[in-house]
């Protein structure tokens, strides 16, 4: 591994340079519509792009492990960690370049005239809108903000229209081949990273007589793993387009033809296979697994019940409501704790005249209130409301109250 690496002032220039571009995101659509029967040239434009995109990667890893909260950076195994992405950033940007024949490199170069087949723009994950914002992630398109230089956006970078080459010369295949040996190398090197960093994290609670990890450090470990798993997922993306056989069902390491029910079926049975064998049971208890045609537009004469269960904890009263309504679009569930938002049709937005009436005849029905409300009014009190929707079948509400009623009120 390299015990003896260090990195150099020389070093630490590159890495905070390469640290001031914005990380590119790639989309699973867009891996798929570029490794479908992939030529060496177009192995050649996935290489360059690598070539260019792991060291960013790389640097904003390195000067974030460098300027962890708490003295987390002192830790040895922190230490040991960053030193592996120091280290392999420097054989990626040390990684001798091709040298083509004009023609080809032409031909590489020249896809701006042929807008059709641009790889599709990919779109912001919905899952990371709140999550991972810092300002060495802030940027993950290429478009350049807070302060990060602008990058060629990735449709354009990773296609190169090379159907009209039939011939490519050997040293493409030569450059393919290494660069890949390298990735290879780069992602046994980085095998141990979750093992060591999350030793490193032992030895800082040892160190600091902790029991919890912070916020901070909560939040720069869930922006860390992310990262590794896109760094993970590309390399060994290039990787199996390299080196393994073509596939029907599969574009190197994606499978598009995935089987969810099979996928979960086998999953179940190693899950009480591991259960049997770790409690000496003979038979592991029963999963039941349920896979509802899409819900129908309900009618008057059926209407799927809607169900309630209530379960006093500990802590707790938790009552759960769930409903066979068809669910809530994931892109939708953030709004729905907005005020003023609302599925009901109020081409006349008014309030009743007699809105000052009284509370309980519920005069803010169909504004957007109810769920943002009624979640104030269970927090404040030392609860909760939670929302969980699964579009095409339903949303279960679980609404949490405070049996102990010991929560401070939440000042701001």
């Amino acid at each position: 591994m390299s015990a003896g690496f260090r990195i150099t002032p020389a070093l630490w220039d590159k890495i905070h340079h390469f640290a001031s571009f914005p990380q590119t995101g790639v989309s699973l659509q867009q891996m798929v519509l570029f490794g479908q029967n992939p030529s060496q040239g177009t192995l050649l434009k996935a290489s360059q792009f690598l070539s260019e995109e792991l060291p960013v990667r790389l640097a904003h890893r390195v000067k974030e492990l460098d300027e962890l909260p708490h003295n987390l950076s002192d830790m040895p195994s922190i230490k040991k960690v960053k030193n592996w992405y120091a280290q392999s950033f420097e054989e990626l940007i040390e990684f001798p370049t091709i040298h083509l024949p004009p023609n080809i490199r032409q031909a590489l170069m020249n896809s701006k005239s042929d807008e059709y087949h641009h790889l599709p723009e990919s779109k912001p994950n919905p899952s990371l809108r709140e999550a991972f914002s810092s300002p060495s992630n802030a940027s993950t398109n290429g478009n350049g903000y807070n302060k990060l230089k602008l990058r060629v956006p990735m449709e354009r970078r990773y296609y190169a229209n090379t159907h009209g080459i039939t011939h490519w010369p050997p040293e493409i295949q030569d450059y393919n081949k290494r660069f890949t040996k390298l990735l290879e190398h780069i992602k046994h090197r980085h095998d141990p990273t979750v093992t060591t960093v999350a030793q490193g994290v032992l030895e800082w609670k040892r160190s600091q007589n902790a029991r919890h990890i912070g916020l901070d450090m909560q939040a720069w470990l869930d922006r860390f793993y992310m990262s590794r798993i896109g760094i993970r997922f590309l390399i060994g993306q290039h990787v199996a387009l390299n080196t393994q056989q073509a596939h029907e069902d599969y574009v190197g390491i994606i499978c598009t033809k995935a089987n969810v029910h099979d996928i979960v079926q086998e999953a179940i049975e190693n899950a009480r296979f591991v259960c049997e064998e770790h409690y000496a049971m003979f038979k592991g208890p029963p999963v039941q697994l349920i896979c509802p045609p899409p819900s129908p537009s309900p009618t008057e004469d059926h209407f799927p019940p809607i169900k309630v269960v209530v379960v006093e904890g500990k802590e707790d009263i938790t009552i759960k409501i769930s409903d066979e309504g068809g669910g809530i679009a994931r892109s939708a569930i953030p709004l729905i704790w907005t005020y003023m938002y609302t599925t009901m049709d109020r081409s006349n937005e008014s309030l009743e005249q007699d809105f000052q009436a009284s509370d309980f005849k519920a005069p803010m029905a169909g504004f957007g209130y109810g769920l943002p409300l009624s979640r104030l009014y269970a927090r404040y009190f030392g609860g909760d409301l939670r929302l969980i929707s699964m579009d095409g079948f339903g949303t279960d509400v679980y609404i949490h109250l405070n049996r102990l009623s010991s929560s401070r009120e939440p000042l701001h």
